[in-house]
């Protein structure tokens, strides 16, 4: 028998589509004794409504620590946001994607009752990924604490000029960087932005964080890797009033001179889950077209 008895839905804001694969993922999954929560985003009087499915309500902070698996309907923005709202918990991570094959998550629509299939029979592995730590100082004044899956970016403003960032890693200064940011990601986070700006793409399974320059002034200043166990204190040293740390691409902080924020790996990674013969690097060749013409 499976372990699995409660599943938890975390829906794409606005995907319609999605409101007819609740209803009849919850019929299918009552047949098999489980029930499904979902959390406000799940819009469950809409739900209920529209198809007649009851779903219930369970908050966001709660959602995690009431399921034995989290199944999000979304693409890969949705994983990333789904992987902060779990924070310490251990709980596995099923990724859906309406559209095409994402980075994380692993099945499309076609494959979710076949994916589901084989989860329940024990047939799957987990994909721990290392997520990051952030800790915004200002003076003695802790700003923020956060994890993050992707990375964490530090950039300018609106305004076209650039910022300075003082870099050391381990409590040794490094250099002083001027330009338009820097990013600070997870292997996870080696396809995401850091791709774009000229980082290398890093394995999942390799214990590793990633420092790529935008646009720096100075041409010496490449990407940097450094093992996953290091500390990294980047402090904003030019005054620019628009400066933001951004995490995940999706929360935004303000950070003014003098700030650190200090980055590390957590003790905590987000299980997604994976089958057997699944392999990260067909993903690349399908999302990155190698091999293609």
């Amino acid at each position: 028998m499976s372990s699995i008895k409660r599943i938890g839905i975390v829906l794409k804001p606005h995907q319609h589509d999605a409101l007819k694969t609740i209803c009849e993922l919850t019929q299918w999954l009552s047949e098999r004794g489980i029930e499904v929560v979902g959390g406000p985003d799940i819009e469950r009087e809409r739900v209920e409504h529209q198809t007649g499915c009851s779903v219930k309500e369970v908050p966001d902070e709660q959602l995690a620590a009431s399921v034995d698996l989290i199944l999000v309907l979304g693409g890969d923005g949705t994983m990333i946001a789904t992987a902060r709202m779990i924070e310490d918990l251990e709980v596995p991570v099923l990724g859906i994607n309406y559209g095409g094959l994402g980075y994380l998550t692993e099945f499309r629509i076609e494959e979710l009752y076949s994916a589901l299939e084989s989860i329940l029979a024990g047939n799957y592995r987990l994909d721990k990924r290392v997520m990051l730590r952030t800790l915004h100082q200002r003076g003695d004044e802790i700003v923020n604490r956060n994890r993050v899956l992707n990375d964490v970016v530090i950039n300018k403003g609106t305004l076209a000029r650039m910022i300075e960032l003082r870099i050391a890693i381990q409590g040794r200064f490094v250099t002083n960087m001027r330009g338009d940011g820097l990013i600070i990601s997870s292997p996870t986070g080696s396809t995401a932005y850091s791709l774009s700006a000229g980082g290398p793409i890093i394995d999942p399974a390799v214990q590793s964080l990633i420092l790529t320059p935008i646009c720096p002034h100075t041409l010496t200043h490449r990407p940097l890797i450094v093992p996953g166990n290091t500390e990294i204190e980047v402090t904003l040293t030019s005054k620019d009033d628009g400066a933001m740390a951004t995490l995940d691409g999706q929360v935004g902080v303000a950070i003014a001179q003098g700030d650190t924020v200090v980055l590390q790996t957590s003790e905590q990674r987000t299980r997604l889950i994976r089958f057997p013969e699944s392999n990260y690097y067909d993903v690349l060749r399908e999302k990155l077209k190698w091999g293609d013409g």
